[in-house]
């Protein structure tokens, strides 16, 4: 324990700090310490400032903070950034994907800092506990393909493997733009590490039509059959005809309406 941190603490901070260690609470409202605190007490927010300023509790938006025992003061221990997002939509209107669940499902050994939210609310950029979290609104058009999982008890939600592999080829920047991405998607899917029928299900229900067309021309050089293309196909039907890998030039393929085999 850190003893310089503990004797700066007064002794009501220390009944504080005592009772949410032992309570093993890693986010706490101001609500929350408020009940910890005796009737009619009259220095509420004189001692959450106090405790902020010793890094005892971290804002995450008002009202609601991580808590740091003291213990983890020297390193400055964070809670999992899966976590913190929750706090933000009491509704669950929202999801963790693109680059954060490429790494949760090993499509790349890249290590990427920005924690993304996808939501229907908000678009903004946060730094929290030293994290970066970028929170993007969305139509409600592209809110499928959630999961729940489990965080140190905590229900999170996020996007489920196979909508992923939907992101990565609609997001690809991250990994190194769309032949990289297509790589990753081939590999998973000749791999069987996949539910093939799901992910054409999701794709089909993308909104964005060339992101649809090449997961289609991706998952038939992976080798899935016409029959279970078939939905993907008549879903870009009647359709303009879109480059591949965004060059003019190159082969026309008919059937999902694209220009592939464009110079590298």
């Amino acid at each position: 324990m850190n003893k310089n941190t503990l004797s700066s603490l007064s002794k009501t901070e220390v009944e504080i700090v005592a009772r949410l260690t032992y309570e093993k609470k890693e986010i706490v409202t101001a609500k929350e310490l408020g009940s910890y605190l005796p009737s009619g007490f009259p220095y509420r927010n004189q001692l959450i400032y106090s405790l902020k300023k010793k890094r005892v509790l971290i804002p995450i938006k008002s009202g609601v903070y991580i808590f740091v025992p003291l213990e983890s003061l020297p390193t400055g221990r964070r809670v999992s950034e899966f976590v913190i997002p929750a706090v933000f939509f009491p509704e669950n209107d929202y999801y963790l994907g693109y680059s954060t669940m490429f790494n949760y499902y090993n499509f790349t050994d890249q290590q990427f800092q920005t924690v993304f939210v996808l939501n229907l609310r908000i678009s903004k950029k946060r730094i929290i506990a030293g994290l970066t979290f970028k929170f993007i609104k969305i139509t409600p058009e592209k809110m499928y393909g959630q999961e729940r999982i489990n965080i140190k008890g905590k229900d999170v939600i996020v996007s489920s493997k196979e909508r992923t592999l939907v992101d990565l080829i609609d997001y690809n920047k991250p990994v190194g733009g769309i032949e990289a991405a297509s790589d990753i998607l081939q590999r998973f899917v000749e791999e069987k590490k996949c539910d093939i029928k799901k992910l054409i299900d999701y794709t089909v229900r993308f909104p964005k039509i060339k992101t649809r067309k090449r997961i289609g021309l991706i998952l038939e050089n992976a080798g899935v059959g016409d029959v279970l293309l078939k939905p993907l196909e008549k879903s870009i039907k009647k359709t303009s005809i879109i480059s591949f890998t965004n060059h003019r030039k190159g082969t026309i393929n008919a059937k999902w309406r694209a220009i592939v085999n464009d110079p590298q």
